[in-house]
């Protein structure tokens, strides 16, 4: 599932592409996809341009010129794939926004969504999100404030939407790994120095993915050399069973409350 990184690169690489430009057409394979009759969605929709892209967690909000705003979450299995007709990969799409002889193509939105939002309202479906991990006001004091009397395992509290936005699987292992604290530990057992350092590989983990373009590989657009960098970085995720590349230990994998975790017992304390 697209995390923060993931997402973040989408919003890069497609402001680059769609900013200013004016949706020419809509066509709705899915209206599950959606939250309105595909009636009103394309009257909202079409001939609107694309006043900029903003991102929230794991959503990407596409703000029109008219005040709309078209709220997406992939969820599991979505991507995103811009460009020509004969460019489009072989999958089911869900969504197609056109943008004369160029076409952004919903992919796999079968638990995902496009939906249609006046900017309070999209606002307001956001609302229960925890703060943004790389923004400026999320200090250390504050996650020392965060964190403070915190219980239950640090795996589930880096993937709670309401705690932190926009952490899931793939990079709550990867924080714990350079943090060297093991994700199934309890969060009120943390000493201090612990939680200083989670901090700091939060941030760090996080830039690091956005840079090399998330760990997803399917490229955005036709020629996108980024998308999907940040896999070959990965040192716990899916690598179960390889050697931990900090101390040759065999990569562990668990189940905890029905997600994957996965560590190094060996230099995870």
């Amino acid at each position: 599932m697209p995390e923060l990184p993931e997402m973040e690169n989408y919003r890069l690489l497609l402001s680059e592409k769609i900013t200013g430009r004016v949706i020419t057409g809509v066509h709705i394979n899915r209206e599950k996809s959606i939250n309105v009759s595909i009636l009103l969605f394309c009257d909202k929709v079409m001939n609107q341009t694309v006043a900029r892209i903003e991102r929230r967690a794991k959503h990407l909000l596409f703000h029109l010129q008219n005040g709309r705003v078209l709220l997406l979450h992939l969820m599991l299995g979505g991507w995103i794939y811009f460009g020509r007709e004969e460019d489009k990969p072989e999958r089911t799409i869900k969504v197609q926004l056109c943008f004369g002889d160029h076409h952004l193509y919903f992919i796999g939105l079968r638990l995902g969504y496009l939906h249609l939002y006046d900017g309070d309202s999209a606002r307001q479906q956001l609302s229960d999100l925890g703060p943004e991990p790389l923004n400026g006001d999320f200090t250390l004091d504050m996650f020392l404030k965060m964190t403070a009397g915190k219980r239950g395992r640090l795996k589930m509290k880096l993937v709670d939407q309401q705690f932190i936005s926009g952490i899931g699987n793939c990079y709550s292992d990867e924080i714990c790994f350079h943090a060297k604290v093991l994700p199934t530990r309890d969060m009120n057992d943390l000493a201090q120095p612990e939680i200083t350092q989670l901090y700091h590989s939060i941030r760090f983990i996080l830039q690091q993915a956005i840079k090399h373009g998330g760990y997803m590989e399917n490229p955005v657009y036709k020629g996108d050399s980024i998308t999907g960098g940040s896999d070959a970085l990965c040192k716990v995720y899916d690598r179960e069973g390889e050697k931990c590349s900090r101390c040759g230990a065999v990569i562990i994998k668990e189940i905890v409350s029905s997600r994957k975790v996965f560590y190094c017992g060996s230099c995870q304390k």
